[in-house]
């Protein structure tokens, strides 16, 4: 490996399919990371249309992969050489690539997960080695392939004799439970995010997202519906556990209000709260009596009124801030972690917890694609 090298680039484009997250990471100065640079991109015009369907099944859809596996890799390397030239970083100081990859189907029960993003194309545009494919082996070990990032929030956030509980609410929300007291790491999918709520925006007001909430500020709850959304399997289910968009669809929430005159303001309330209530179901569950610490990164903490609701859920929260006061900026976190795991990779060191995803073993986690040569 060439000496010279030092950086490490994530890139996480994830399941609210919202755009491109990208990090530039120093993982030699320090215990804490160092930001090099971080960028949103925006994707091409068209193509998050296009992604939406392939969260489920359809006509003519391995053409469809095909084609679109190649865009993603056009528009993630687009992104990853733009910030470099912006930074005026030269790509030889890149050691690797760590990208997630969309993904498009997330069938734990059935034992795989497609993330698409063409990492060899990638690898060729940018000339920078790639590491992709990062739950295939923790599923091939007996795990749910996710949640991949405790292990990253473990080596960043954890403090000794303080219960703290890292929230990521994306299009799914997952928790990181991080007990100082020396207890297993544990973490796992709590269920719908941003996705039910984006959808419901989109369907009611073609607007891709709920700004401050204020389409869900001015409904109400309805406890009925809440209680049959509650009532579904998964919540119940125990850990490890993950999920994704083709568990919680926008069907099934019709499904649920087939009959009724709700109306688009109470129904975004009442997912909004279904968010929140699922989220702070588990934390308090787990944490019991004992006092916590709560962190949230990822996009549904720009949503005022969710953080409003889930601060009111958890009395038990000491602290209840974002982690950019853990040193993180929560809109990078997750990218941060590929980068972070594509390190791992490289190091040949394990990327998985396994009280997290049930895996057997712990397990290096990633392929490489290699730039030409």
């Amino acid at each position: 490996m060439d000496t010279d090298c030092r950086y490490y680039i994530g890139i996480m484009s994830g399941t609210s399919m919202d755009g491109i997250d990208i990090s530039i990471m120093d993982f030699n100065s320090s215990s804490m990371p160092a930001v090099i640079a971080t960028g949103e991109y925006d994707w091409p015009e068209g193509l998050e249309a296009r992604l939406h369907p392939l969260c489920h099944s359809g006509a003519d859809e391995v053409e469809q992969i095909g084609e679109i596996a190649n865009e993603l890799a056009a528009a993630y390397a687009y992104a990853v050489n733009d910030l470099l030239k912006k930074n005026g970083i030269d790509k030889s100081k890149i050691i690797a690539i760590g990208n997630h990859g969309q993904t498009i189907r997330h069938r734990p029960e059935k034992h795989f997960s497609v993330q698409i993003g063409n990492n060899a194309l990638l690898a060729a545009l940018t000339g920078i080695d790639t590491v992709g494919d990062f739950r295939a082996m923790d599923l091939a070990c007996g795990g749910q392939g996710a949640p991949l990032v405790p292990a990253f929030h473990n080596s960043v956030f954890r403090k000794d004799s303080i219960l703290r509980f890292i929230v990521n609410i994306g299009g799914i929300s997952n928790i990181s439970v991080l007990d100082g007291s020396g207890n297993p790491i544990i973490g796992f999918d709590t269920g719908p995010g941003n996705t039910l709520i984006d959808h419901n925006c989109r369907h009611f007001w073609n607007e891709n997202y709920d700004h401050d909430g204020k389409h869900a500020q001015a409904g109400s709850v309805d406890s009925l519906l809440l209680k049959k959304m509650l009532s579904h399997p998964y919540f119940s289910m125990s850990y490890p556990k993950s999920t994704g968009r083709e568990t919680f669809t926008y069907e099934w929430v019709e499904s649920l209000t087939e009959g009724s005159n709700i109306s688009g303001e109470d129904l975004q309330r009442t997912l909004t709260h279904l968010t929140a209530v699922s989220i702070a179901d588990q934390i308090n569950k787990i944490a019991g009596n004992r006092i916590f610490e709560t962190y949230i990164c990822g996009g549904g903490l720009k949503n005022k009124l969710l953080m409003s609701e889930l601060r009111k859920l958890l009395p038990g929260s000491s602290v209840f801030d974002s982690t950019a006061v853990l040193g993180v900026d929560p809109d990078f976190v997750e990218s941060i972690a590929f980068a972070w795991l594509a390190k791992q990779f490289t190091e040949r060191k394990p990327g998985n917890i396994p009280s997290a995803t049930g895996a057997t073993t712990p397990a290096v986690l990633g392929c490489l694609y290699p730039k030409p040569y």
